[in-house]
């Protein structure tokens, strides 16, 4: 009985399926559909799964992010010079050859034309000392050189400089009293800081009135388990009240803001959308049904029974879900993926300059959301074919 089902289902499948450029305009309806909810779903995830790759790409496992204690991100925090030079004593810190392997960095928020629409953005503007780029070994100058120590000179990340004004190698650009000249770009592995500027943390302290403070310090731990030996030795420091963190975590928890967000847009979106391409489903293949009645009635009359008759449709259903699903995923993976926009950083209230990221795990959930609506968009059409009457329908012949 089985394997007399599976051929009935296979022969009838076959005959629906070559038969679908003769109702192709109903089908190209469902199709459409279908590729418009996939194609949107994915797109807008494409977005999240984009800005998180770029905060991830920014951590190192073996990279600890130190800030005063109770502070949520390197805005709220602010570290001294004596706090920093005590915490590059300290057991548990990495060290090469004479240099310790710790970064004090200082982080400002500062505005700059959008090179797109010249509507103002947040840009975050770092100064750093010179072990930063032994801290953060994904730096990579690619154009100019580097800022020199006690100039107004700033590094732009090759994200920041493709998306805002007045960041080419060679022009100035003014931050308050201050005009800086652009002396080069960098790379930085696609991560967070090729959306940032950076210089010299002596001259942004005294450009903005810092004294000899910092905010945040990353240092650099043999391993992600030897977090908990620098915590011990912070705790035995008296004059440390700071929080350590591994960077990578750091990081991921900046990013959870904004990948909610999106998500709470995209879900809903895609669930409306897919709740209009059901009924379109249903609509197509009802008329598939009824186009094909006296089709159907002849193959029940020489013995096809009703179940594979139902499931050939239920399959006709689902190729045109999954080819909707494919096209829509496709014209958004050749439009969007690797396409540059920059969004606001809930956390740090600067801008974040990312690429949309089409991956096939976002595919694949695409396609699955097809032939769901497939699926639903089938099940009742089928139903109606295998209780379609034989003798009615005959009579139209």
């Amino acid at each position: 009985m089985l394997s007399n089902w599976l051929s009935q289902i296979w022969l009838i499948s076959a005959m629906n399926l070559r038969n679908i450029p003769q109702r192709w305009g109903s089908a190209s309806v469902a199709i459409f559909g279908v590729a418009c909810v996939v194609g949107v779903f994915v797109a807008v995830l494409s977005m999240a799964s984009g800005f998180s790759r770029t905060m991830a790409n920014a951590g190192s496992p073996n990279t600890v992010i130190l800030m005063r204690a109770g502070s949520t991100s390197e805005m709220s925090s602010g570290l001294s010079y004596e706090q920093a030079q005590t915490l590059a004593t300290l057991n548990g810190i990495t060290r090469e050859g004479d240099k310790i392997l710790s970064s004090p960095e200082l982080f400002v928020v500062v505005d700059i034309p959008k090179l797109a629409t010249q509507s103002s953005a947040n840009v975050s503007l770092r100064g750093v000392e010179p072990t930063a780029f032994l801290v953060r070994d994904t730096i990579e100058l690619v154009e100019g050189r580097q800022f020199e120590r006690g100039k107004n000179e700033l590094i732009v990340g090759r994200s920041a400089q493709k998306q805002f004004a007045n960041l080419a190698v060679g022009s100035e650009v003014k931050f308050g009293q201050t005009i800086w000249t652009v002396v080069g770009a960098f790379t930085a592995n696609g991560g967070l800081a090729e959306s940032e500027l950076w210089c010299d943390a002596k001259i942004l302290q005294a450009a903005y009135r810092r004294g000899n403070s910092y905010q945040t310090i990353r240092a650099k731990i043999s391993s992600p388990s030897a977090l908990q030996d620098l915590k011990d030795a912070m705790a035995a420091e008296p004059s440390l009240n700071l929080d350590a963190q591994l960077e990578t975590d750091y990081l991921a928890e900046q990013a959870g803001p904004m990948n909610k967000f999106i998500k709470g847009i995209g879900y809903p979106l895609a669930i409306l959308m897919a709740l209009g391409a059901v009924f379109g489903a249903i609509n197509t293949m009802y008329t598939s049904v009824a186009s094909r009645s006296r089709e159907i009635a002849t193959l029940r009359a020489i013995g096809f029974g009703a179940f594979p008759v139902a499931c050939s449709t239920l399959v006709e259903s689902l190729a045109l879900a999954v080819i909707g699903g494919s096209l829509g995923a496709g014209v958004v993976y050749g439009i969007f993926n690797g396409y540059t926009v920059s969004t606001l950083n809930f956390a740090s209230f600067s801008q974040v300059v990312f690429d949309f990221a089409v991956t096939p795990a976002l595919m694949q959930q695409g396609i699955v959301m097809a032939v769901v609506i497939g699926f639903i968009g089938g099940v009742f059409p089928a139903v109606r074919a295998a209780r379609l009457p034989v003798a009615e329908a005959l009579r139209e012949v």
